[in-house]
């Protein structure tokens, strides 16, 4: 009762068999375990390939990055300098407003801007902090407060913001942001 095996590397041309107790079983031809063979090999290198890891992000300087946006953001508010209040946004960002509709498109973020600017006769500025940021890939999202300051540097009002920022020819852009208020809100005989 000898159980007689055959290298199956030396026989993938050749049918083969094995032979037991003068039984001969004829297995199915090399082509069709080369291909289950072939198969599991493509199987197990498919699972075990490693996805690529996208390139680290230096969170430190990425935050002073996105603080240096928030500045100039709002040293364009004080300077009533539309342009370069608008260049912290792309060309197709939209910006959702505190109770009125979202501004779609640089041309109706810079109106909306412009008006808001002109509307300011007292002196007002905002102060503009990062307070959390994530990232991954070439997106970013950043939570940030707020505070309008009146001209002798009393606070006014305050909140929150969120910004999403997409990097576009090396350059992180807004692309979508909304804020709120943390103040009461007022009585409407006020």
């Amino acid at each position: 009762m000898k159980l007689k095996y055959f290298p199956v590397c030396q026989y993938l041309s050749l049918p083969f068999t094995i032979i037991h107790q003068k039984t001969t079983i004829v297995m199915r031809t090399p082509k069709r375990i080369t291909g289950v063979l072939l198969a599991a090999v493509l199987f197990i290198a498919a699972c075990s390939t490693k996805k690529e890891e996208a390139a680290a992000i230096d969170m430190d300087k990425l935050k002073t990055d996105i603080q240096a946006m928030e500045d100039a953001y709002a040293a364009g508010e004080k300077a009533k300098d539309v342009d370069a209040v608008a260049a912290y946004y792309s060309e197709d960002a939209t910006s959702y407003n505190r109770n009125a509709p979202p501004s779609v498109g640089i041309a109706a973020i810079k109106e909306k801007i412009a008006k808001n600017l002109a509307n300011d006769s007292a002196g007002v500025y905002s102060v503009y902090k990062v307070v959390d940021l994530f990232a991954e890939g070439n997106t970013a999202t950043e939570i940030g407060s707020w505070t309008r300051m009146s001209a002798d540097g009393n606070e006014m009002e305050s909140g929150y913001y969120m910004s999403y920022f997409q990097k576009r020819d090396g350059k992180y852009l807004c692309v979508r942001d909304m804020s709120v208020t943390s103040s009461p809100a007022k009585a409407a005989n006020e």
